[in-house]
């Protein structure tokens, strides 16, 4: 074996909450740990009062106390503009200052800087390829990054610039349920039409497949990329919020420490009550002056009960999606569980009502994602052949007309790669330039479209309306990112030019963040200790883990 093959390569899970690493050991998936020894890394970047950037739990440890350095559930920024009505909802649940950069892009204001989603996500992917090199004891080069199902072309692209500032070689783009389902089937074999029903912190993913010898060929996808563990524990702090404003008078919504506190409350007690009937939330001194404090119980009907619509959502989703695919719940061979908030005993009850039978739990539903990657990865790197990914669109793709309608070339759920050509011609008299705008989504009219990007094709013969034609091309590859070209079809002279993004980073900015690796915010100073406070906050945390069990100590 050469040097270059004898490199290992890693699998992603680049969630909303928490990220996991995978790679492949002696023919076997195994999970990475991180250098504090956990398999599961928190998706939280900080920077700390002494300048220097933090990740994971150490970042996630200090947020109380730095909730406007602290930046958490990033990846539902990345990629997406600034203006779009997702960020616009966003924002009103994050602790953290986000501003609109030159290009309608999401920027966090933090550490005296305005800092891009994808130089934050790539600083955290950079933690998480150290983390990896330490495991390993070796470089690692070259990943398999996976991605919700129902991730746009923008979105996509965005990780992958993000991977680029990490030192990264992408070797694909590969969806959620799809790696979710190559990993089980590493467990026990598959066989026939199987659906993935994969609810993280952040998004949801459904995706129906059929698995015949080793081919994994998607049917059908859909999801909703704003739906996840993160709105069930802002439905619950939201409601212990009301109940101690209704009480007190007190809005904790209004103080961005106090609602960290509470959001981070919620969700222990979201996760206790997956195994318990009831769970306590106590926080002393939610408001100084006078001195309140929120001591209450939780009751597993409760968080049902607030969480409800939330449910039907998914449902909604999963049905739109069979029909699609022409799959009925009560044929499929399998049903699988993938994410944490799968653990959520409602969550699975509505999963088992629907499809009228038990669903499967064959794998950790928070590494199964990672470990699927590391399969494809290293299934890439040497070149077997035992598997074969056939994935599809999860949005249809077209162009912007002048009547104001949408003109779709690739419709949702074609199989990928694809590729497809629609001609079109001038709107008026004496035009010499076209301008390709191209567009996503179902809608038919382009102001209710995602605008992914545009470019002009110029040069053009000019002549009355409609007498120039111009073939347009879109191609998307295995991984679903998207080119466009153009030609002139009069002259058959080929212009072929690739969308750029209508947000996000431009190409020399990303140049200049690659080119400037050595920033001192981006690369952590080895052996160098973290902040005081970090310290301190991990102290408190230590001390109210600890805390129960010295009271039953004390009762006893």
């Amino acid at each position: 074996m050469d040097t270059v093959a004898a490199e290992p390569t890693i699998g992603i899970d680049l969630g909303t909450t928490h990220c996991v690493v995978a790679t492949v050991q002696q023919g076997k998936p195994t999970v990475v740990k991180n250098q504090r020894g956990d398999t599961l890394t928190p998706s939280v970047i900080a920077i700390g009062k002494q300048g220097r950037m933090l990740f994971g739990q150490v970042a996630k440890m200090q947020a109380v106390t730095n909730p406007l350095g602290t930046v958490y559930a990033s990846k539902r920024l990345l990629g997406r503009r600034y203006s779009s009505p997702a960020v616009q909802a966003a924002l009103p649940r994050l602790g953290y200052e986000v501003v609109k950069g030159e290009r309608d892009e999401p920027r966090v204001r933090m550490g005296g800087r305005d800092w891009s989603i994808e130089e934050l996500t790539g600083a955290l992917l950079g933690e998480l390829k150290r983390d990896a090199e330490a495991f390993l004891g070796k470089t690692v080069t070259r990943a398999v990054i996976t991605v919700p199902a129902y991730f746009n072309d923008r979105q996509r692209q965005a990780t992958r610039s993000a991977a680029q500032i990490a030192g990264l070689e992408v070797l694909r783009i590969i969806n959620e349920p799809t790696a979710a389902a190559l990993a089980y089937a590493s467990r026990r074999k598959l066989d026939g039409k199987v659906a993935v029903f994969d609810l993280g912190g952040g998004t949801f993913d459904v995706s129906v497949l059929e698995v015949r010898e080793g081919i994994f060929e998607v049917n059908g996808t859909g999801g909703d990329s704003l739906l996840g563990g993160e709105d069930f524990d802002q439905r619950l702090a939201s409601w212990l919020a009301e109940g101690f404003k209704g009480t007190h008078g007190v809005d904790l919504g209004k103080d961005q420490a106090v609602w960290q506190r509470l959001r981070e409350a919620s969700e222990r007690a979201k996760i206790s009550l997956s195994a318990e009937a009831e769970a306590q939330v106590n926080l002393p001194f939610v408001r100084a002056d006078p001195p309140l404090h929120l001591l209450t119980r939780v009751r597993r009907e409760d968080l049902e009960r607030v969480t409800a619509d939330l449910c039907e959502r998914l449902l909604l989703v999963t049905k739109r999606v069979l029909e699609e695919a022409n799959v009925a719940p009560d044929s499929l061979a399998e049903v699988i569980l993938v994410g944490g908030m799968t653990r959520m005993p409602l969550v699975a009850e509505r999963v088992r009502g629907f499809f009228g039978r038990e669903p499967s739990r064959g794998i950790h539903p928070e590494e199964a994602v990672a470990l699927g990657a590391a399969i494809h990865a290293w299934s890439l790197v040497e070149g077997r052949t035992d598997h074969v990914l056939l994935d599809v669109t999860s949005h249809s793709l077209g162009v912007a007309t002048a009547d104001g309608r949408v003109r779709k070339l690739i419709p949702r759920n074609a199989v990928l790669p694809a590729a497809r050509t629609q001609r079109f011609s001038t709107s008026r008299s004496g035009q010499t330039s076209v301008t390709v705008v191209v567009v996503q989504g179902e809608a038919e009219a382009i102001d209710e479209a995602e605008l992914l990007g545009e470019f002009a094709l110029e040069g053009l013969r000019p002549a009355p309306a409609g007498d120039v034609e111009v073939d347009v091309t879109f191609e998307i590859d295995a991984e679903g990112l998207l080119c466009v070209s153009a030609r002139d079809a009069d002259s058959g002279r080929q212009q072929s030019v690739t969308a750029q993004p209508a947000a996000g980073l431009a190409p020399e900015e990303l140049k200049r963040i690659i080119a400037s690796k050595s920033d001192s915010l981006l690369a952590p100073v080895a052996g160098q200790p973290v902040d005081v406070l970090a310290k301190l906050a991990a102290a408190m945390a230590e001390l109210r883990r600890l805390l129960p069990r010295v009271t039953q100590m004390t009762a006893g």
